[in-house]
């Protein structure tokens, strides 16, 4: 018995020293490249995944943190640094563009328009503002550096207007259309026209890659989503508030949330704008209506046009902090915030005025007559490297 387990053992013992010669005399392309745990051999870091840049074409986010970075005080882009600061009001019921010096806080001039100017809208390059003529079925161009008016482009509907991050087309919101129409962003010709099967889409804004964005539909209550590159909408769902009348849409500065001014539910909506999930109600003010982010993209200042007052969002707080109401009342609307970001400019829609605002203490600095009607006043030029549309979305 015990020379048969010698002998057994041998052939073992001489099995497994000649498996080890054999993996030792392995070609050397046939080694493998990492020996995880094998001391004196570096294991291989796995290769990281690409990063989502955003839609093609579009400019490269500065910061992921704060979709505003690039909208600091006085940082002009090099396109409008020398073009003279103005405020362009259009007034719905008068037909004109009032245009405001914000140093006099007067008028210095009235531009005719087309009927029922409702925004003026800096293009994807800055380089020109486009009056909506609503009724007048127009956009009229006007050159910001030389106040210039130029010719009227036939353009059916346009409400609002709005820019593919990629500069590449235009897109308007034909409300009573209910069309959203994708256009070239220069000569404004058609390229797609989408029909929607809601009422009265009239604001919008970008997800942080740029790739969907939030449409609001004031007349039925409801919210799209609309993929930019695909040019087709891709969900829907109605606000959980009886005659909801959604307005302004503005993204928060980490791109995560979107909010969305609403003048019936007086508050704005807390949308989750990846998933489309139900959206949550904060109460603001009576007939919350304009949504403009600060220069140091730490607040929001909320206009409540149904009680003349401005409601302050802390976003770093997720909370309200503040609420500035307008000496006498007044009916404030849409606007901007000064360059240097010191003032806010609201429209007065009901009173035939514009307000200005000292956004470091909420007290009136003027109270300017214009046309009938205020609606989207344009601040300009303002800091940014290109524009999404609207009164003035920059980034």
């Amino acid at each position: 018995m015990t020379p048969r387990r010698t002998t057994t053992a041998a052939l073992i013992a001489a099995t497994v020293l000649g498996a080890l010669a054999g993996c030792g005399s392995e070609p050397k392309a046939h080694r493998p490249t990492e020996a995880i745990g094998t001391r004196g051999v570096k294991a291989v870091e796995p290769k990281p995944k690409p990063v989502d840049q955003g839609l093609p074409g579009m400019p490269p986010v500065l910061d992921p943190k704060d979709l505003y970075a690039a909208d600091r005080p006085g940082k002009l882009s090099p396109v409008v640094k020398d073009f003279p600061s103005r405020v362009y009001v259009p007034n719905t019921e008068s037909d004109t563009v009032s245009v405001i010096d914000p140093r006099t806080y007067k008028v210095i001039e009235t531009i005719a328009v087309g009927r029922q100017p409702q925004h003026v809208v800096p293009s994807w390059d800055m380089k020109t503002l486009w009056v909506n003529n609503d009724k007048g079925n127009t956009l009229t161009p006007i050159d910001p550096k030389t106040g210039k008016v130029g010719r009227t482009v036939d353009v059916h509907d346009p409400y609002n207007l709005y820019f593919t991050p990629d500069g590449k087309y235009s897109i308007v919101m034909a409300s009573l259309d209910r069309e959203l129409v994708f256009r070239d962003a220069h000569t404004m010709k058609t390229v797609k026209a989408v029909p929607v099967s809601c009422y009265g889409v009239n604001h919008a804004d970008f997800s942080a890659d740029g790739r969907y964005f939030i449409v609001s539909c004031e007349f039925s209550g409801e919210l799209l989503k609309v993929d930019t590159a695909k040019m087709k909408v891709v969900g829907q769902e109605r606000l959980p508030f009886k005659g909801a009348m959604p307005q302004d849409v503005k993204i928060s500065p980490d791109g995560k949330t979107f909010y969305i001014a609403d003048m019936v539910a007086n508050g704005m909506w807390v949308l989750d704008g990846k998933n489309f999930t139900k959206p949550r109600l904060l109460p603001t003010g009576k007939g919350t209506h304009g949504l403009y982010v600060s220069r140091d993209s730490r607040e929001m200042y909320i206009s409540n046009r149904g009680e003349g007052t401005i409601s302050i969002f802390d976003f770093a707080k997720n909370k309200l902090t503040k609420k500035w109401r307008l000496p006498d009342g007044g009916s404030p609307d849409m606007g901007g915030v000064s360059s240097d970001g010191k003032i806010l400019w609201l429209s007065g829609r009901y009173d035939s005025e514009v307000y200005a605002i000292d956004t470091r203490t909420g007290k009136q600095i003027a109270r300017i007559p214009v046309g009938d009607g205020p609606h989207g006043l344009a601040v300009y030029p303002q800091p940014g490297r290109y524009s999404l549309g609207h009164t003035g979305i920059f980034r």
